[in-house]
This record gives C-alpha cells, sequence and structure tokens, in this order.
C-alpha cells in the first residue's frame, strides 16, 4: 500500500520546513516550468504530467505520485492532446502524460483561439489540442450547410460547440 492509498494522505502536513506550495507551473502551450525555468528533462515533464490531479477538499490543481504531493499552478488547460490516433470504434486521444482514450464527441469544443478543446480523465479535466493533434482530428471533421463543424464519426454527426 502506498501513503497516496490512506483517506488522509491530502490532510497530512508538508514534511517539516517544507511547503505544499511549489512553483512549478504548466503553462498554455503543454510546458512545466520550475521557478521559472523551463523543465527540460522530458522524463520529468512526462512524469509531471501523469501526476496531475485536484485536491480532494479544495479541487487546487496537484502533482501526486502517491507518496508525495505539491500543489502547482496551471495557466489554462490541465490536459493536453498530442495525437489522434484512427481506429475502428473512431478517434483516439493521445494525451501528454502518455495515456489514450477515446474521444468523447459530446465534449469536443473550439474555445475562443480556435483550438479544439475536449474532456479527458472520465470526464475530470480540460485537454487543449496541440496543433499537431489538430491537424490529425481533420479526417473526422466536415462542415454542415451552415458552416458549422461537425465531426463524424461512423456517420453520427456531432456538432462541434
Amino acid at each position: 500500500m502506498r501513503p497516496g492509498d490512506h483517506p488522509d494522505f491530502f490532510r497530512l502536513p508538508a514534511p517539516e520546513g517544507r511547503s505544499r506550495e511549489s512553483t512549478i507551473r504548466l503553462d498554455p502551450q503543454g510546458r512545466f516550468f520550475h521557478e521559472g525555468e523551463l523543465v527540460t528533462h522530458r522524463a520529468m515533464a512526462r512524469a509531471f504530467a501523469s501526476w496531475i490531479a485536484r485536491h480532494p477538499d479544495d479541487g487546487r490543481f496537484i502533482l501526486t505520485n502517491g507518496y508525495d504531493w505539491t500543489y502547482f499552478t496551471v495557466d489554462g488547460a490541465p490536459y493536453f492532446v498530442e495525437g489522434v490516433r484512427a481506429t475502428a470504434g473512431g478517434p483516439v486521444l493521445v494525451l501528454f502524460d502518455g495515456s489514450e482514450e477515446p474521444l468523447d464527441p459530446a465534449t469536443l469544443a473550439l474555445d475562443s483561439d480556435g483550438i479544439f478543446t475536449a474532456k479527458v480523465k472520465g470526464g475530470a479535466f480540460d485537454a487543449r489540442f496541440m496543433r499537431s493533434a489538430q491537424l490529425e482530428l481533420g479526417e473526422w471533421l466536415e462542415q454542415d450547410s451552415d458552416g458549422a463543424i461537425e465531426l463524424v464519426i461512423a456517420r453520427a454527426r456531432t456538432r462541434v460547440a
């Protein structure tokens, strides 16, 4: 059993002399920064991406690996779609934490900057599409006669919000 499995894990104080607040920040392009410096170690950035959660009491974003946790700042969406993979069942999102999950058509939207977003992780988090993923999604997109964008999967059409 990991410490993170204990029901009071997120209520325990930080180790003596330390804080639960951090300078780690996730920017709107999916890049992590620590103390203002870009995290360039790819494995560390991937680990951070895989540790994203919300604190169960206050809902703030945290990084947790099951042994320790800290608050961090998210400037925009907490998840990013790096790619879109075609399957018989439709598009599968490749997330920046290394996981994959089917796209829920009902959650696909365009933000005010013209960037696609979708809900991921059981609908708990927003994910922003990176440029390459947005292009890969194109094979499932069509414009209807009114000019609205629709997601088309196996002839089922869903208007993009």
